[in-house]
């Protein structure tokens, strides 16, 4: 590869040929500020916070936009530059509800953290007159506040170019524009999905989930109320973050430990219904190879993918597989087995689930998961309002002791922890569904080519005669490439899996918000993901058919997977929705 050399506030650097400002000064450990960018996402050099000067150019520019050439010099501090930056906030706050101290963000908040940087104490210095907002809650999942938005359009960025929906976007012009959905639409008449990847995104308080901290403590208050709770996979990969421990720490022991103090009667782990999740995909799958069913069968663990195909492919969801989401799952099993071992009143079970997803939320609500007659799921918070619960609670996190979760709802597999990751759920049932289809035991359980973040990946494995081709995507458009070759019927795979979120839940939209300098130039799906995948080798048992746990369940009360007991309380049925319905 061709490499430029320039000199950044006069010092030699060396950076490949295509590369902007922006890179070349990190590769120099010299960090040049930014709001709106994001690589290969928004790359837009529209919030002008990471202007720079360069020898014999006009005037200042963007940092992010500008390509490197050979003897370019470059200054990123002088007094021209920061006064630019620092009017460019000055600017930003001036039409900003600048209400910090009851922000969800305070404290995390990129545009907060630069007024601290760069020493703006003048917030009012521009006040005048705002652009009107109104706060927009009839999202399931998450509420918008414009009044904290600054235009930098990485949310619609995200929607419509990873996501490939596209229900929010820039309205009007000038003054008046703000951030929204077509023709006044509040965002939960669209046919958004709730997956939160704009929340992700967001640098400011502009975005939020729906916070239900508040319901979980009075439930736990309420000396009527059994309350368990239950964490999924990749929550233990990322919330370390919250309490300042590195991107891709598994703090599991410690969230566990952490939940206890808090009150809860039992502390389960989402990884033991993954491995129940498995047990009925693996045997759902086979039944459709052997009999004729419909081919390719895909996954139904993800919400966010559930409704993305409700709306956008209502013709293939007789492909999706009937089987609830680990967390459906879990709440329906605490609600029914659990409860009649424990001789209790399932409307007294108050079931928490600890998700990295925010379109878990909308998923709580939906028909068809109430295998008990009451919701199989209560409350559904995400990875933030756990660590936000913890923080209210006076709770020493750093300093709490490892502890494991409770039985028998807490037993799991290495298969049941690396659902987190996008290919996971695909290597999980494999394990399970080779080793079923053959009555043999596999000599690999690393099912290496499904593993990794890039976008697609496809794989085919020769068992007991038959090739059976896989496919795996994540991110809504990488699946819509997918499902768009099943429509013209050029897809000859036998099991797809899809996870609306790119890289996986590692990277849902209920995980602790990492600013844009760090996104930019880590891949933090890699890193939260490589914690499963240690988690898994660390295992006794890395096999869903194997976790003594859910051989109970079926030997005393599910029979076997696939029976009729097990359709009525694990499996449900998917509506047909239109577009922006």
């Amino acid at each position: 590869m061709d490499s430029i050399r320039l000199k950044i506030n006069g010092i030699e650097v060396e950076a490949p040929k295509g590369a902007t400002i922006l890179e070349a000064a990190h590769l120099a450990d010299i960090q040049i500020p930014t709001l709106c960018f994001l690589k290969e996402i928004n790359e837009i050099g529209a919030c002008r916070i990471c202007v720079v000067e360069v020898k014999g150019a006009k005037t200042l520019v963007a940092a992010c936009m500008h390509p490197v050439s050979n003897g370019m010099e470059v200054w990123t501090n002088t007094p021209k530059v920061l006064e630019s930056r620092r009017k460019t906030l000055q600017l930003l706050l001036s039409n900003h509800d600048r209400k910090c101290l009851s922000c969800v963000r305070s404290g995390n908040c990129e545009l907060q953290n630069l007024c601290r940087e760069l020493n703006v104490t003048d917030e009012t210095y521009y006040e005048g007159e705002r652009t009107p907002s109104e706060i927009d809650d009839s999202a399931a999942h998450m509420i918008r506040d414009n009044s904290k938005c600054i235009l930098c359009r990485r949310c619609t960025a995200v929607c419509d170019k990873v996501q490939g929906i596209g229900v929010i976007g820039a309205n009007e012009r000038g003054f008046s524009t703000y951030i929204g959905s077509p023709y006044g639409m509040g965002l939960g008449e669209t046919s958004c999905v709730s997956c939160g990847q704009c929340i992700a995104v967001c640098p400011t308080g502009a975005l939020q989930e729906k916070d239900y901290t508040d319901q979980v403590l009075a439930a736990i208050a309420d000396p009527e109320k059994y309350v368990v709770v239950q964490t999924a996979p990749s929550v233990r990969a990322a919330l370390g973050e919250e309490f300042g421990y590195p991107i891709g720490t598994d703090v599991e022991g410690k969230m566990a430990a952490a939940l206890r103090r808090m009150g809860f009667d039992k502390v389960f782990d989402t990884d033991f219904s993954a491995d129940l999740t498995i047990m009925e995909e693996a045997h759902e799958f086979l039944n459709r190879v052997q009999n004729g069913g419909v081919l390719p069968l895909i996954t139904s663990c993800s919400p966010g993918w559930v409704k993305y195909c409700e709306h956008y492919f209502p013709d293939l969801l007789d492909h999706l597989s009937s089987c609830k989401s680990p967390q459906q799952m879990f709440g329906a099993v605490t609600k029914t087995y659990f409860a009649e071992k424990m001789g209790l009143d399932p409307e007294k079970i108050v079931c928490v689930s600890v998700m990295p997803c925010t379109a878990k939320k909308f998923e709580i609500g939906r028909p068809d998961q109430s295998a008990a007659g009451v919701p199989d799921v209560d409350i559904a918070i995400t990875t933030r309002e756990l660590a936000r619960l913890i923080k209210r609670c006076g709770i020493n996190f750093v300093n709490l002791p490892e502890e494991t979760f409770d039985d028998p709802l807490g037993e799991s597999t290495g298969a049941g922890v690396i659902f987190g990751a996008t290919g996971g759920v695909m290597e999980a049932a494999l394990r399970t569904a080779v080793e079923t289809l053959t009555g043999e035991t596999l000599g690999r359980l690393d099912f290496e080519e499904v593993r990794g973040t890039e976008g697609i990946k496809e794989a085919s494995y020769l068992v007991n005669g038959l090739e059976v081709k896989v496919a795996v995507a994540s991110g809504l458009a990488n699946a819509r490439e997918i499902l768009e070759k099943i429509r013209r019927g050029e897809a000859d795979y036998h099991f797809i899996e899809i996870m609306a979120c790119p890289g996986g839940c590692v990277n849902g939209g209920g995980q602790p918000q990492v600013p844009a300098e760090v996104r930019n130039f880590q891949d933090i799906r890699a890193l939260r993901a490589k914690v499963l995948y240690q988690n898994d080798a660390q295992k006794a048992l890395r096999k869903s058919h194997e976790n003594p746990s859910i051989q109970k369940l079926y030997a005393e009360y599910l029979g076997e997977p696939g029976s009729h007991k097990a359709h009525k309380i694990l499996h449900t049925s998917y509506i047909k929705r239109v577009v922006n319905e």
